[in-house]
Order: C-alpha cells, then sequence, then structure tokens
C-alpha cells in the first residue's frame, strides 16, 4: 500500500509516537534507520507495521531488509518522500521506520539472566537525562558484552528515538532494565554483586580496583554524579584521573572507560 496523505490515521500514529507520553500510552515506539532495524530484526524484536521510502534508500540492503521483515507478517507501507520526512525525526533519514511493541523485564528476568551467567557484569545508569549519553553507554556496554545495562530511576526513556539512535541499535542487543534504585540496590546486595560507584570522590584510581569479580558499575548525572543513596551503599569508589582544568568527563566516556578496563582485567 502506497501512503500518500498526512492525515493517514498510521502516520499520524507514528508522528505522536515521538512524545514520551505517547509511546507510555500506545506501549509503542518508532525505529528509525537500517541498521537499527536490522539489528532489532535479528535479535527478535517484534515490527507491528514498517513503512519505507525507496527514494530515500541509501543502498545498504534495504530491500532484503524489508523482505525479511515481510516474512515475518509484519504490515508494510510504502510512502511518498513528504510523506516519509513527516515521521522521520533525522535531518537525513534513510528511508527505513518501524514501530514496535514495548518489551519490559522484570526483576524476575534479572534473577534469570543472572542465574545463566557465570561472572556477571552489570552497568547501572542512574538518573541519565540526555538520550545520546544513554545510547552510547548502551554502545559500549554492548561492546564490552555487558551482562546487563540497568537504568535506575530513568529521567530519560530508552525506547526515545534518539536513545535508539546514539546507541545504533544496540538497545536491541543489550538486555535492558529500567528500575527503581533502592529495590535494585537491595537486589545486588542480596545476590553478593559488588557495586563500583565512578565519582570523582575517591583517592582509588579506576584501573587500580579490583573489577574481576561479579560487579555493578554505577554511573550517575554528569551534574551532580551518584545520589547519595548509591554512594552510601557503594563497595568501591573509584575516580578517573583528571589532569587538566575540568574535573569530570562526559558520563558517556567515562561509562566507557570503566567498562573497557573491566574488560581488560577479565581478560
Amino acid at each position: 500500500m502506497l501512503l500518500t496523505s498526512l492525515q493517514n490515521p498510521k502516520i499520524k500514529r507514528a508522528v505522536k509516537l515521538m512524545q514520551r507520553r505517547a509511546r507510555e500510552g500506545d506501549q509503542a515506539f518508532l525505529i528509525e534507520g537500517h541498521r537499527e532495524l536490522l539489528r532489532a530484526q535479528e535479535s527478535g524484536q517484534k515490527l507491528e507495521c514498517l513503512f519505507y521510502c525507496p527514494a530515500l534508500f541509501l543502498e545498504e540492503n534495504e530491500e532484503a531488509l524489508i523482505e525479511a521483515f515481510r516474512k515475518e507478517k509484519v504490515e508494510i507501507f510504502e510512502c511518498i518522500e513528504s510523506v516519509f520526512r513527516k515521521i522521520s525525526y533525522r535531518d537525513r533519514p534513510d528511508g527505513l521506520i518501524g514501530i514496535g511493541r514495548k518489551h519490559h523485564r522484570t526483576l524476575s528476568d534479572l534473577e534469570a539472566l543472572i542465574k545463566k551467567t557465570e561472572n556477571p557484569l552489570i552497568i547501572v545508569a542512574e538518573a541519565i537525562e540526555k538520550p545520546g549519553n544513554l545510547g552510547t553507554i548502551l554502545r559500549s556496554s554492548d561492546a564490552v558484552d555487558a551482562t546487563a545495562l540497568i537504568v535506575a530511576d530513568p529521567l530519560t526513556d530508552i525506547h526515545n528515538p534518539n536513545v535508539i539512535r546514539a546507541s545504533v541499535g544496540t538497545v536491541f542487543t543489550v538486555p535492558v532494565f529500567e528500575m527503581e534504585g533502592k529495590a535494585l540496590l537491595e537486589w545486588l546486595k542480596k545476590n553478593q554483586i559488588s557495586i563500583v560507584a565512578a565519582t570523582p570522590h575517591s583517592d582509588i584510581e579506576f584501573t587500580k580496583a579490583n573489577l574481576k569479580g561479579p560487579i555493578a558499575i554505577a554511573f550517575g548525572t554528569e551534574k551532580l554524579g551518584l545520589s547519595p543513596l548509591w554512594m552510601d551503599k557503594a563497595d568501591i569508589k573509584v575516580k578517573i584521573p583528571m589532569l587538566g582544568r575540568a574535573d569530570s568527563l562526559n558520563v558517556a566516556m567515562a561509562a566507557t572507560l570503566l567498562m573497557f578496563e573491566a574488560l581488560r582485567q577479565r581478560s
């Protein structure tokens, strides 16, 4: 079916899903881009429907991906360029946008995941505000094969289109959880997973800390860092040495450094 009108109900719904309130109410979200949709498809993320616009393709084997979704019985709609641009949030769209259903993992899912993981490496992002930072942390979590990324007391929802974009689709390859911080802390303590707090207020450099065992590395906002709740419960606090005038790094960069140090020690 070719969609030519901005008044089409499917197009109007897709436009609404750019807003967090609509995503929460509809329990659905947008996935834009060939790489993002390919990782979604390979990871088993189900789509309700797929919109495409051949005039915007970048020749990255788009037809093969469309056919893969067609075999999964996904509704597929071709759009004229003006209509497709209305539902795109990118300056240079590549002609592919899907609508996926939200899947919420629970504490029981985390329990099951940990039981089959020999030496868990959990990443905790507390109240991260910027979608780009959360997406980059996801990308790094995928790179080190982290057991899970847990967004504690979330301010940005993980289905924000810019989180998905910044993660380059790794939001579908890393087990992601959203949880209340206090309950998560209690669960980590119960399961004897050490909490490593990243903070400038420590005498221990991150390369000197033991990151080999079951750990949860926690990061807070760039402005305030981790809340007292996490700082009080941390088993160890580590810092990244800062030799210039700046007193801290971008949170996604700091998270990446600590993750790869944990990977180095475990290797």
